[in-house]
């Protein structure tokens, strides 16, 4: 295995721990860390559904904390790995930081928006490469909303 696909693997395992953080305190699994220069500076967790709060992402929080330890909003020697493709808003806030690459596990077929704004013209872009440990992100995704559906039918079984 060559040092660039370690590297990945390695980078999304530091966000695949911080998605079983939000599993835990019943937020949907989504996790990522901010990268440069081969180092973390910033890694988060979905905490949507425990603050009440619509833009609390995994993505949205770890750019946050970046641009506040860089001392700018401008993230361009970065790289952010997430689990899961980010959504449309994630997308936004990814290019307004200009992040370099964006690495992400599982794909998401309904609400992932990489692939829709690649190609087009803004004045920053961002390379999008998906499938890095897919499987592993796939299954917490999947298990978490499999659980909440077995837990709903226990529910109405009483």
């Amino acid at each position: 295995m060559n040092e660039t696909i370690e590297n990945k693997n390695y980078f999304m395992n530091i966000a695949i721990n911080e998605a079983k953080k939000a599993a835990k305190k019943g937020d949907v699994p989504v996790g990522a860390c901010v990268v440069c220069n081969n180092k973390i500076i910033a890694k988060a967790h979905n905490k949507k559904e425990l603050k009440k709060n619509a833009i609390l992402h995994a993505e949205i929080i770890a750019i946050s904390h970046a641009s506040k330890k860089l001392k700018s909003y401008r993230l361009n020697n970065c790289d952010l790995y997430v689990t899961f493709e980010p959504c449309l808003m994630c997308v936004g806030a990814i290019l307004s930081a200009r992040i370099n690459n964006v690495y992400f596990g599982a794909f998401d077929t309904r609400f992932g928006a990489s692939e829709q704004l690649v190609n087009n013209k803004f004045n920053h872009t961002s390379n999008f490469e998906g499938g890095i440990l897919e499987n592993e992100c796939s299954t917490l995704i999947s298990n978490f909303f499999k659980n909440i559906r077995e837990s709903k039918k226990d529910k109405n079984k009483n």
